[in-house]
């Protein structure tokens, strides 16, 4: 199997974040569609590889589904997971340095994110296929400290539980030059929908059809604990 599906939080179609979120990467990850983008220079370059995920925060990273497990069955059982957990507040939000990327993150710390990206890794684990050797060589070409090599080897993914960190990426890594413009930039055009208050109330499923192909939302599963 080819395909990858990932948990990602999304914001709401009727959430300004989303509207301004898709303008900025020029692709919305609900239709597919092309997004016309800002008139800021070399926009398209910075967040090509960002639109193609689609704007999302990661809960459970990009996985291939194991053998004798399908899309139904992963289907059922991240909705009944999805059922079982209260809907937040999430806190509020701003354009950061991330290791060099720009990403919008929470300004102060949540436990209540923290459980939800937890939960959807310890609960759907059982149906990720474990990464291939050239898969841990290409993670490892990023220097990882232990407990996130030990975490890439058990969850097949560095970044999970106490190296979890909430952000939903704008751009590539950029030159400083590059940060000085961009950041400013992401600034302006987040101002108004990071502004407002935000709930999580549903978590979304994205799935990559083929490799290299765009990341899509295949299901919107409510919070309804």
């Amino acid at each position: 199997m080819t395909a990858r599906v990932a948990v990602y939080y999304a914001p709401t179609s009727d959430d300004p974040l989303s509207a301004a979120s898709t303008n900025w990467l020029g692709r919305n990850p609900a239709t597919n569609a092309p997004i016309a983008q800002p008139d800021i220079a070399n926009i398209a370059a910075i967040t090509d590889d960002a639109r193609m995920y689609g704007f999302h925060a990661t809960l459970k990273p990009p996985m291939r589904l194991a053998q004798g497990h399908t899309w139904d069955d992963f289907l059922k059982a991240a909705t009944a997971m999805a059922q079982s957990l209260k809907p937040f507040g999430l806190p509020p939000l701003a354009v950061m340095d991330l290791h060099g990327f720009l990403a919008l993150r929470e300004t102060h710390p949540s436990p209540e994110l923290q459980h939800l990206a937890d939960v959807c890794v310890e609960q759907l684990d059982a149906f990720r296929q474990p990464p291939s050797p050239e898969e841990l060589a290409r993670r490892r070409r990023s220097p990882l400290t232990a407990e996130q090599d030990a975490m890439l080897v058990r969850w097949g993914y560095p970044y999970m539980f106490e190296t979890w960190f909430f952000h939903m990426t704008l751009t590539r890594r950029l030159t400083a030059e590059e940060k000085a413009l961009y950041e400013l930039k992401a600034e302006s055009h987040f101002a108004d929908a990071i502004s407002r208050p935000r709930r999580v109330t549903d978590i979304c499923l994205f799935v990559q059809a083929t490799p290299g192909a765009p990341f899509t939302i295949a299901a919107r599963l409510p919070l309804l604990g």
